[in-house]
């Protein structure tokens, strides 16, 4: 997979996420943000691919 397509990904659930969580994200910069709201959506990016990864550990 190209450099370009992974990010388009991440960026993709990035967005998912945020959106799941009712922050409104720009396309580029997002520095009006506050430290919360990115926190946020970090930490659900991380949740997700926790369970994503026990998920398919707990599958094999």
């Amino acid at each position: 997979m190209s450099r370009r397509k992974q990010k388009a990904g991440l960026n993709q659930f990035k967005e998912e996420c945020a959106r799941d969580l009712n922050i409104n994200l720009k396309q580029g910069y997002n520095g009006d943000l506050t430290s919360k709201e990115a926190g946020s959506v970090g930490g659900e990016m991380v949740k997700r691919m926790v369970r994503s990864y026990e998920e398919k550990s707990n599958n094999q």
